[in-house]
């Protein structure tokens, strides 16, 4: 379950942020994932109670906001939007597509007190 690693980095992100700006305790994380990234939201769930126990974000919330999936269509020369990798243009119907964005995953912001 690569969610376990992937919610170690957040606890390394919080704990940095935490102590730079000298705060006790985060109450909410928000965290960006792009649709292709391959996280599988209720283990990452799962794994961030887990995870987050001892830290400053023990007990926070994890809000997961969903970006989507993004290429650039060589028919049309248009960024656009797409639900799967092998998706057609959405504007033109062209497959001659290459994904610019939606595999990233990152911290957006922390709530802190």
């Amino acid at each position: 379950m690569h969610e376990m690693s992937l919610c170690e980095g957040i606890r390394e992100v919080i704990e940095d942020q935490a102590r730079r700006h000298r705060a006790t305790r985060v109450t909410c994380v928000r965290v960006e994932i792009g649709r292709f990234a391959g996280v599988e939201k209720p283990a990452l769930e799962f794994a961030f109670d887990v995870v987050m126990r001892g830290s400053p974000a023990e007990g926070a919330r994890l809000i997961m906001i969903d970006l989507p999936g993004r290429a650039l269509c060589y028919d049309c020369m248009k960024e656009v939007e797409i639900a799967d990798r092998l998706d057609p243009c959405p504007d033109c119907g062209g497959g001659k597509l290459m994904p610019v964005g939606g595999d990233e995953m990152r911290v957006k912001d922390l709530e802190v007190v």
